[in-house]
């Protein structure tokens, strides 16, 4: 394949299925979709139902090493991967996260892969899909004019604006909104007060939205999300709003997960999308328990690191959706092995074993994180063109002398043959783990909070500890006294350093996690710290992926990635 080919123009060239035919392929019936066009359906709720009482299939979570600006294509391996195992003849279905447009549009990029390990069709995947993300954005932001509105109309709860904690939501990067003042230009107007933005993938409502079981539980989690303070400091939640059945009703359509496929025409189910550093990082519950349904292999992938996806997979989605995942892929490359061992991006290309041997430490620590789980496990070197054959024999000698099973990969340039090797490794650990599952959740909730806190930051981040703020003191002693406290916590934490300073590369060790406040999402079930100077709305960068983006006259999509 050239290097001049990009991933957009590999996309287009692509020969997919009709979309029903991938649905029968995995035993729907044709009424039990929902055609968006020919190449994506939503799968219906009768389906959804039907299948229920199924067995399950095995469950494969894919996760990474601390990401670099070099790349690890976590979601080409998650891809690349499904095809592979097809290709033994066994009956695998991908299930993956929806793109925001916010990293769309800005520096990140989109989540369908690349190479010839993608999902199609990938510029509708990578825009606005079918919806799903506008949707909860409405909810959210529905949800926020109720708020104001009831202050407006006499405030019969007594909600003290200077105490509301729902914050409203866009799916796109813009700094300008994280801090705003609303209701200016009079009492017509409203109640002016302070408000701020989040991306729609940091919001409790795409939190709410990926936890749920299914329609009655997405009901009752919106009824009971906290979303303000009394003048009293009571907590008034959307029940007591009384519009919980109307923000449900937003969510009716987006809540039917959605079936596409990778372009060797393996099912992918795409479906919701929160952000791992700022969020749980993981696709929905519904998508994933449905997919086992269906399959005998799931491939699935937790965003960021093994610091952040993969432990709140394992921490928060395994334990509210009673997920039992028979094994683990870690991703990493040599050239981000190379940067997390000191090398700068414009100098990856030339050869140093020695930068990849002090950066092996971060995949060594991410190994050890999955074995403390209980998880077995397998490193997917993801092989670039670059990569010299020297600092390949290194990384193997080192996977060698610490006894860490790996595979080379090479997905991107060769989609599911290239994964050939992971796929055979990954049946023989599967076969030999087969009646061996050891795995648990690090903590159980019952744990003070700042038991939980420090089991993350000791055990998976290698800190030496947590350290509290004064305000995130006072708010752990709230949570506990409302009773919001025997559940999950996730960590907003930057993705790039195990710790919270995103310049600690490698694996960092003497240093402590700093939580500076909490957010109980008493919706979503989890309590929300905030580590360092996490934000919930990114910017963006100096010259914006957009910038390259456009529409021919025919309607054709170029420049995205």
């Amino acid at each position: 394949m050239s290097n001049l080919v990009t991933d957009i123009e590999i996309a287009q060239q692509a020969k997919m299925k009709p979309i029903r035919e991938i649905a029968a392929e995995i035993g729907l019936a044709e009424n039990e979709i929902e055609c968006y066009g020919p190449y994506k359906a939503k799968l219906s709720n009768e389906a959804i139902r039907r299948l229920h009482n199924r067995s399950n299939g095995k469950l494969i979570l894919v996760t990474s090493i601390n990401p670099t600006p070099a790349g690890e294509g976590k979601s080409t391996v998650t891809i690349g991967l499904g095809d592979a195992i097809k290709q033994l003849g066994k009956k695998a279905i991908i299930a993956l996260r929806e793109p925001s447009l916010g990293p769309v549009m800005g520096l990140k990029g989109g989540a369908c892969g690349g190479g010839w390990s993608q999902v199609v069709p990938m510029e509708d995947i990578n825009l606005h899909f079918t919806g799903d993300l506008h949707a909860i954005t409405s909810a959210n932001n529905a949800l926020a004019s109720f708020i104001d509105n009831h202050i407006h109309q006499g405030n019969e709860l007594g909600i003290d604006p200077r105490k509301i904690i729902w914050k409203r939501a866009i799916d796109l990067n813009d700094r300008v909104l994280r801090d705003i003042v609303i209701g200016l230009g009079g009492e017509k107007n409203g109640v002016p007060r302070e408000d701020h933005f989040e991306i729609t993938a940091a919001s409790e409502m795409m939190a709410i939205f990926c936890l749920a079981k299914d329609f009655r539980d997405l009901k009752e989690r919106i009824a009971r999300t906290v979303v303000a303070f009394t003048v009293h400091n009571e907590p008034v939640t959307v029940q007591d709003l009384g519009v919980e059945g109307a923000l449900t009703l937003l969510l009716k359509d987006a809540f039917k997960p959605n079936l596409v496929q990778t372009l060797e025409h393996t099912p992918a189910i795409i479906h919701g999308g929160p952000f791992a550093n700022i969020a749980h990082g993981c696709n929905s519950l519904i998508a994933t328990k449905t997919a086992l349904k269906l399959a005998d292999y799931v491939i699935t992938e937790a965003g960021f690191g093994a610091d952040l996806g993969a432990e709140k997979f394992l921490d928060i989605k395994c334990r509210i959706g009673e997920l039992n995942p028979s094994a683990v892929v870690i991703v990493a490359t040599i050239r981000a092995l190379k940067m997390h061992g000191g090398v700068p991006l414009k100098e990856l290309h030339k050869e140093n074993s020695e930068a990849l041997i002090q950066g092996f430490a971060n995949l060594k620590k991410h190994v050890e994180t999955m074995e403390q789980f209980g998880l077995p496990y397998i490193v997917a070197l993801n092989r670039f063109t670059g990569d010299h054959s020297s600092e390949i024999a290194t990384f193997d000698k080192l996977c060698r002398e610490q006894n860490i099973p790996y595979a080379l990969t090479e997905v991107w340039e060769k989609g599911g043959r290239g994964g050939n090797e992971l796929a055979d490794k990954m049946m023989s650990l599967l076969s030999e783990n087969n009646n061996n599952q050891t795995f648990a959740p690090l903590y159980e909730v019952t744990d003070s909070i700042e038991q939980k806190l420090t089991t993350i930051a000791t055990k998976v981040y290698g800190a030496d500890g947590i350290k509290l703020s004064a305000k995130a003191k006072k708010q752990v002693q709230a949570i506990e006294d409302a009773g919001w406290a025997n559940v999950p916590v996730c960590i907003a934490k930057t993705q790039y350093s195990l710790s919270d300073d995103r310049t600690k590369i490698g694996r960092p060790d003497n240093f402590m996690i700093s939580i500076r406040e909490f957010k109980p999402s008493v919706g979503a079930g989890f309590i929300v710290a905030y580590a360092g100077d996490m934000l919930t709305m990114p910017g963006l960068p100096k010259r914006p992926a957009a910038m390259g983006m456009d529409l021919d006259e025919s309607g054709k999509v170029t420049g995205l990635f």
